[in-house]
């Protein structure tokens, strides 16, 4: 065997369920090559079992699909499975069963979905903000009786939102804020939005995205104590789908309980770095918060790729005549938003020793 092959087969092993859809993809697309994992197995609906990946699936991405998926044959989401590693993409209204029962099974379960996100004994994680509450595991495993486990990843504005909020909060702590978010479509999956909705429009509501940015966000910010303890802040969000592809744009606006300048709050989220960062996880990306001078950044087709999609890039950071600072964020809402988070995830995981290997 030569060591190619060798380096292959130590890597660990994963599955990926829903693996034909949107975010189902870009797992696939960012698991190829991927230093530590091996995609082993995908997993989707009836329509697709038994058949090729490549047959199977509507490929959507802009770069190709990568050869090592192209001949994986889909298993049903009652197969057994032999990867201890699983990656979520599945729709809400089957997750919670099929992923509680991989937990069940002694895997780890990596989740993009919302199902578990909210529940006591389940980590909603962001390794650069929280990997403390990774300690919440212990009282999973205790309440539900598993040998293996189940994470979260935020929605994905809300991840975008707290990589900024995160050094702020650090350093001067948030009383108030108020987010307006435009959202790519992509957000909504395929086929998604229809193009006559879209088209010269602006949709301003999304089915409980405004709900989600405020819980998730509390409890990221918030502390783990055998429980979870919101963060203390008040917090209102609007949410708007948008004609654009790819990118979340939001707008923040925030009063803080130490005062400080748009330029302290600049420099805070520049010089932000943690243990991801720190560790060198292979898909951390260096600078976690990019910041911006120029009056018209960021904007999606410029700066949604920014650190291979794994940054969140803020700009216009300036005064707010009514609750002290504001600025823009975009992030890549696929990426970061979703796959890429729950693979930094399971990167941190495997660094702690805390994967069923």
């Amino acid at each position: 065997m030569n060591t190619a092959d060798t380096s292959k087969n130590q890597k660990i092993p994963v599955a990926v369920l829903g693996a034909t859809g949107s975010v189902g993809q870009r797992f696939v697309q960012l698991l190829a090559g991927h230093p530590w994992f091996r995609l082993a197995e995908v997993v989707a609906s009836d329509r697709s079992v038994g058949r090729p990946y490549s047959e199977a699936t509507d490929w959507r991405l802009s770069a190709e699909m990568p050869e090592d998926a192209r001949a994986l044959c889909v298993k049903d989401y009652d197969a057994a499975l032999e990867s201890p590693v699983v990656f979520s993409a599945l729709p809400g209204d089957i997750a919670a069963e099929i992923e509680q029962r991989m937990a069940r099974e002694g895997r780890a379960l990596f989740s993009n979905t919302s199902t578990h996100r909210m529940a006591p004994d389940v980590p909603l994680l962001i390794p650069e903000v929280n990997p403390e509450h990774v300690a919440a595991l212990a009282v999973q495993r205790q309440n539900r009786g598993w040998s293996g486990f189940i994470v979260t990843n935020p929605n994905c504005s809300a991840i975008h939102l707290v990589l900024a909020l995160k050094p702020l909060h650090d350093a001067f702590g948030i009383d108030a804020l108020s987010v307006v978010t435009m959202q790519a479509v992509s957000g909504a999956g395929y086929p998604g939005v229809p193009s006559l909705d879209m088209i010269d429009n602006v949709v301003p509501f999304i089915n409980t995205e405004e709900e989600k940015m405020t819980e998730e966000t509390k409890k990221l910010l918030g502390g783990f104590d055998g429980e979870f303890q919101p963060a203390c802040m008040t917090m209102t969000a609007h949410c708007n789908r948008v004609s654009v592809r790819d990118g979340h744009t939001e707008c923040v606006s925030i009063r803080f309980r130490t005062p400080a300048t748009p330029e302290d709050a600049a420099h805070a989220m520049a010089a932000f770095r943690a243990k991801p960062q720190e560790l060198n996880l292979p898909s951390a990306p260096r600078h976690p918060v990019i910041v911006r001078t120029e009056p018209n950044r960021p904007q999606p087709i410029l700066d949604r790729d920014a650190e291979n999609g794994m940054a969140t890039t803020v700009g216009r950071v300036r005064e707010c005549p009514l609750l002290g600072a504001k600025f823009v964020l975009l992030g890549h809402n696929t990426i970061r938003g979703a796959a890429g988070a729950s693979i930094l995830n399971a990167e941190l995981f495997k660094v702690e020793g805390l994967l069923p290997i």
